[in-house]
């Protein structure tokens, strides 16, 4: 795995160090965008988009976007073409959300997840590849319904 990709908005930097901090003692690097940075004005759709365009400009496979409830960042995250994003709050979606839908971007809800939980998301999602198979078929549809959509 080359990098975790990783941002949040005000509502869940306490988790998104958390979870920095988790990859990190795994071994993996982390590139924590840190969008707030300087300006903690920043809403959750300004976050996701800055991320969601680095995955799609560096063709990365693996980014996690944190906010209250995950559900804002994954709507955004989802508007730029080429990346696939999804809301998680329990293992099994997590697992699912990469091996059914080969999605590169997890989200999670600050508010709606604690810590150790949220780090078991995480381990399963990273675990996970996509599967193939007769999934295959769906995110090609996928993929092509979404490039007809980015035409109009």
């Amino acid at each position: 795995m080359k990098k975790i990709v990783i941002d949040a908005d005000d509502a869940a930097t306490g988790l998104k160090k958390v979870i920095v901090e988790h990859l990190k003692s795994k071994g993996i690097a982390v590139e924590d965008l840190d969008h707030l940075g300087g300006k903690p004005e920043a809403a959750y759709p300004e976050v996701a988009y800055n991320l969601a365009r680095k995955v799609q400009a560096e063709k990365l496979d693996r980014a996690i976007l944190i906010c209250g409830t995950g559900l804002g960042m994954a709507m955004m995250a989802n508007k730029v073409e080429g990346v696939f994003a999804g809301v998680c709050h329990d293992v099994y979606s997590a697992e699912r959300l990469r091996a059914s839908n080969n999605a590169q971007v997890l989200t999670m809800g600050a508010r709606v997840v604690g810590e150790e939980v949220a780090k078991t998301i995480v381990d399963a999602w990273l675990k996970a590849e996509f599967q193939g198979g007769r999934s295959t078929a769906k995110v090609e549809s996928m993929r092509k319904l979404e490039k007809e959509s980015f035409k109009k």
